[in-house]
């Protein structure tokens, strides 16, 4: 076993503190990473606290992982010793069912691994996330990262930049479509910038006026403030997509008015209660209210190399691991620009 320091969550109530434990020695076919940056994603802040249920303790967060390989084994074959690698929001899954064989593991209909907050294949070892030093990790659930970027804002994108492209690419939306992206936070900031970086005419549906400078310095072709009843009624049947982001309790049917007929609205914010929808804003023009999670292997390897070729980036603070529970409490107060990073190397 590999003793490795972190920080975990003993309970719900508690602020994280550190964590010693072990991870599994390299098998043959894993890779073992030295953790250098770790995003911190407003699920963290979920989970930690309990608001989705079922959570596991000691929790130790953490899915937005870039690092260095520090070890493989003898049978590994993407990866060397020194290589750039990511890990996202999942370690592993049964790599059988429907759904694992078309590369959307994330849909796993057997058993998804977490990377955190969950368990292994055999359902009673747990799973201990980013907030750490070290991991490892099968090499097929692993992500190649191209070496000349900055890693602090490469992390985000193993979960806030696979969230808003694998919907963008599953619904096609680019050259021509009107996209709205609903938040400018972690994920929104990503869905205005990959939308684009795609062709879409991009505006943030916001509720916060004075973010419209920053909506625009992201890319963003136009800015609505939600709580403007003239601005709701001229973008009234205008989005062809709109991108919620948002993972606080709003209400969709206002949001669903701003579709033109057969638009989607595409849901990947998880707010923590169910919000009422009513018929009539989706039958009324043959609306569309979808959601979408994550992305598979294929496709995240797919996004990063994307995101590389285009030198698109998360907009981050990077922080030491002490200020965890403080940016925790920051996050809530949306005071971040636009996704907290851990520098491991304060563990």
């Amino acid at each position: 076993m590999i003793q490795t320091r972190g920080y975990a969550a003993q309970n719900a109530e508690n602020p994280l503190g550190p964590f010693s434990f072990a991870r599994r020695d390299v098998g043959a076919h894993d890779v073992l990473i030295e953790i250098l940056y770790c995003g911190v994603c407003h699920s963290d802040l979920h989970q930690v606290r309990n608001e989705w249920g079922g959570s596991i303790y000691p929790m130790v967060p953490g899915h937005e992982i870039v690092g260095r390989v520090s070890k493989v084994g003898d049978q590994v074959t993407k990866f060397k010793e020194g290589d750039f690698a990511g890990v996202g929001c999942f370690v592993d899954s049964c790599r059988t069912c429907p759904s694992c064989q078309e590369g959307l593991e994330q849909y796993c209909e057997v058993h998804n691994v977490g990377t955190y907050n969950s368990y292994e294949l055999d359902k009673k070892t747990p799973t201990y996330g980013g907030y750490s030093s070290q991991i490892v990790v099968d090499e097929k659930y692993t992500l190649k990262i191209a070496p000349d970027q900055d890693m602090s804002r490469v992390a985000p994108l193993l979960c806030a930049g696979i969230t808003t492209y694998s919907p963008l690419r599953q619904w096609q939306v680019g050259k021509g479509h009107k996209l709205g992206v609903v938040g400018l936070g972690g994920l929104g900031h990503m869905g205005v910038k990959l939308g684009a970086s795609m062709g879409a005419e991009v505006t943030v549906l916001s509720t916060s006026p004075n973010k419209e400078a920053d909506a625009r310095a992201l890319g963003a072709h136009k800015f609505l403030v939600t709580r403007d009843e003239d601005q709701l009624k001229e973008y009234r049947n205008y989005f062809d997509f709109i991108l919620d982001t948002v993972s606080a309790p709003h209400n969709l049917d206002m949001y669903l008015s701003l579709l033109r007929r057969d638009g989607t609205m595409i849901l990947v914010g998880a707010p923590p209660e169910p919000a009422p929808v009513s018929g009539f804003s989706l039958i009324s023009r043959r609306k569309r209210l979808v959601g979408s999670m994550i992305g598979g292997i294929p496709e995240t390897q797919e996004m990063l190399d994307y995101c590389a070729q285009h030198n698109i980036l998360s907009d981050v603070e990077v922080i030491p691991i002490a200020q965890i529970n403080e940016a925790y409490e920051r996050m809530l107060r949306s005071d971040v620009k636009y996704r907290f990073v851990i520098d491991m190397a304060t563990l």
